[in-house]
């Protein structure tokens, strides 16, 4: 929390997803410099959206970055290309080292952009230069952010410090953890103030939506409800209630087709509630090159830099045969056309990632495809599971089983709307509709529970060996280790 700067010339006043992330940077602006004039707030929410893509920064390395250790970890994945010990500490499942450049990555995506946020909420809450349905809409977008940024640092490391004022003097850094339980509540309350402040159901620009805040507030729900807080009926409630008013709206429909994930001139619509936004030229995606075959094959313009993650066996196995997630250019791939004589089928060594695919840095050798972060098909899942686990496990919820049977139908186009649906059954849904977006890791620890793929069936996370680790999880694993220089920098964060 040392750089507490805003990054506000880094991104670009928009209207549209591509000239969102137009504009050059021009240096750090000072606050002092700052929100002068509308143009410089509406940039200054802008920025707030920075924070996203953090966890995706290259490191120095080849397809190196922290946000792979959060499908590491999860043990359903492993690394072709080979790896150093940061790396390995999160794949073999070793003890994690708080000086593990990973964990700082981490934190840093959670605390430069809170700064951001916060600095925005307090200067647009007593600015008169914009009028007041534009001012809220705004302040809808950085208590999202901030909700955001929260709720994905507290589910990694546990207790955290809450700050909700702007650094102004460096004593201000000096504070200490505060209860994981406080910290949810404030997210709860940014995210009420973001659904309360006129957001559009849909936004293509790529700006959060309505959609994307009651989306989220279901989510946060229901891992209240779970671990570590175990809050119980009322929280399933809760989620089960938000999710459906997201259904009920009608604004969101899964694509009859996987590949239709990928259009994209679907992106920010449709299935996708909220998504990192790329582009090809100004901020371009790593995810499509990093996940390409390793040792080096012959499919794509891009360069040999992948290697960053594939499926294990084990897991890739777990699909059954006739899942259409597990067909060839899906979710998966086993074999491409070579990429300068496409007459000729390269057998990949292993199955390899399709999720990701962007036909169009085939083209430029350059990606914009932007990242999904939260899907409706996770949506309907977050419904199905809350009404599940409020009905003691099973559930016959006329709701819950349509919208388990959404996802699930889409994958066995022949599959018969259940009378019932199991939380296991729910659960393993996601595992596998899910895979490789982030989530799987957050819904281990919030269920306490993990996906025993090759017995197809859900166990106990702590005890359980996942496929790629070299030993079971135990308590310790359940929460990052505070980042090494950052208690160094703060020491009452050891306090």
């Amino acid at each position: 929390m040392k750089r507490m700067l805003l990054w506000l010339s880094m991104v670009a006043v928009f209207t549209s997803c591509a000239n969102f992330l137009d504009e050059e940077p021009s240096g750090v602006i000072g606050l002092e410099d700052y929100y002068r004039t509308a143009e410089q707030i509406k940039a200054a929410v802008n920025g707030t959206y920075e924070g996203l893509s953090i966890p995706f920064a290259q490191n120095i390395g080849v397809a190196v970055s922290p946000v792979y250790s959060i499908e590491y970890i999860t043990g359903y994945s492993k690394r072709p290309r080979p790896s150093g010990s940061e790396d390995d500490q999160f794949l073999r499942l070793d003890r994690l080292d708080a000086a593990n450049s990973r964990l700082q990555g981490w934190w840093n995506a959670t605390y430069y952009p809170v700064e951001n946020c916060n600095s925005v909420i307090a200067h647009v809450s007593v600015t008169k230069l914009i009028d007041e349905a534009t001012k809220q809409r705004y302040l809808g977008q950085a208590c999202f952010l901030r909700a955001w940024y929260y709720f994905q640092g507290v589910q990694l490391f546990g207790d955290i410090p809450l700050k909700l004022t702007t650094t102004k003097d460096p004593n201000d850094i000096r504070i200490r953890r505060s209860p994981k339980e406080a910290v949810y509540e404030q997210i709860v309350k940014d995210l009420i103030r973001a659904e309360n402040s006129g957001l559009p159901w849909v936004d293509p620009s790529g700006h959060i939506s309505l959609g994307a805040v009651k989306a989220l507030l279901s989510k946060v729900y229901l891992t209240m409800a779970g671990y570590p807080l175990q809050k119980g009926i009322t929280y399933y409630e809760k989620a089960y209630s938000k999710a459906k008013e997201v259904i009920s709206s009608g604004q969101y429909a899964l694509v009859d087709t996987y590949s239709e994930l990928r259009n994209m001139a679907k992106q920010n619509t449709g299935e996708h509630l909220f998504m990192l936004q790329r582009h090809p030229t100004m901020a371009q995606s790593q995810v499509h090159g990093a996940f390409m075959p390793y040792p080096s094959q012959p499919v794509s313009i891009q360069p040999s830099y992948g290697g960053a993650m594939a499926p294990t066996a084990a897991f890739y196995n777990a699909y059954a045969a006739d899942d259409r997630r597990r067909q060839e250019q899906a979710f998966f791939y086993t074999q491409y056309p070579r990429y300068d004589n496409p007459s000729e089928i390269v057998i990949l060594p292993m199955p390899y990632i399709y999720k990701f695919w962007d036909a169009e840095a085939e083209k430029s050798g350059r990606s914009g495809a932007n990242f999904p972060l939260i899907r409706y098909a996770d949506l309907l899942l977050v419904c199905a599971e809350a009404k599940s686990q409020l009905d003691g496990g099973t559930t016959n919820d006329a709701d819950a089983i349509a919208a388990y049977y959404a996802v699930h139908h889409r994958a066995f186009p022949a599959y018969v709307r259940p009378a019932t649906v199991t939380t296991d059954e729910i659960q393993k849904e996601r595992y596998w509709e899910l895979c490789y977006e982030l989530q799987t890791w957050y819904d281990m620890l919030r269920t306490r529970k993990a996906f025993d793929v090759e017995h197809g069936r859900m166990v106990p996370l702590q005890g359980y060996k996942a496929p790629n680790h070299l030993r079971a999880f135990d308590q310790q694993d359940l929460e990052f280790p505070l980042p090494q220089a950052e208690v160094q920098k703060n020491p009452d964060l050891a306090l």
